[in-house]
């Protein structure tokens, strides 16, 4: 799922505070605890209700998050007056793959048109290690629809040795030749 440029915005704010104060690990449990309040479908409907006042809503997220740092405290209200709340879970996502980044873990994705067996699975994962020289996080998903190989997304970078493209370029090589030949 694409996270929003607002998500983006606030977990790089949030990334940059605890990166200078030397607080990523406390952000980032911080963050995960406000997602799964915020994941409590009856308190965002508290929480984003006009009728209640801002005033109530911050009592009851200190209440909820007892303990969590001030300043990510202070987050939840700057979201809860801006109605963007439920954007916490892509906040803390975000934040978690810039902390990963920081200090060199990659997170590739990785396509399958046959769910991998765990020792298939670590064996890629040690292989695309190896390919991007450092620490890799893989999730993988099933595509029927690649036929076979795999496909790998890596930030901006694509990396597809599935069938099914293999086909669509054998395809688009006979149809120029083809079309070639019949000039």
């Amino acid at each position: 799922m694409a996270r929003p440029a607002s998500a983006r915005r606030y977990a790089q704010a949030v990334f940059e505070i605890a990166r200078d104060k030397g607080q990523l690990d406390l952000w980032r449990s911080d963050l995960a605890r406000i997602a799964e309040a915020v994941s409590i479908t009856e308190l965002l409907a508290v929480m984003e209700s006009p009728k209640v006042s801002f005033q109530d809503k911050s009592k009851l997220m200190a209440q909820q998050l007892e303990g969590v740092n001030p300043l990510a405290l202070n987050l939840v209200y700057l979201l809860t007056a801006k109605s963007r709340l439920g954007l916490a879970d892509q906040i803390a996502d975000e934040y978690g793959r810039l902390v990963d980044a920081h200090r060199g873990i990659k997170h590739v994705l990785v396509t399958t048109a046959v769910p991998l067996e765990v020792a298939e699975q670590e064996k890629l994962r040690q292989a695309l290690s190896k390919f991007v020289k450092g620490q890799v996080i893989m999730e993988s998903q099933v595509d029927p629809k690649i036929i076979g190989g795999l496909v790998a997304r890596m930030d901006d970078k694509l990396l597809d040795g599935s069938v099914s493209s293999r086909l669509g370029a054998l395809k688009r090589s006979l149809s120029e030749t083809t079309s070639k030949a019949a000039k």
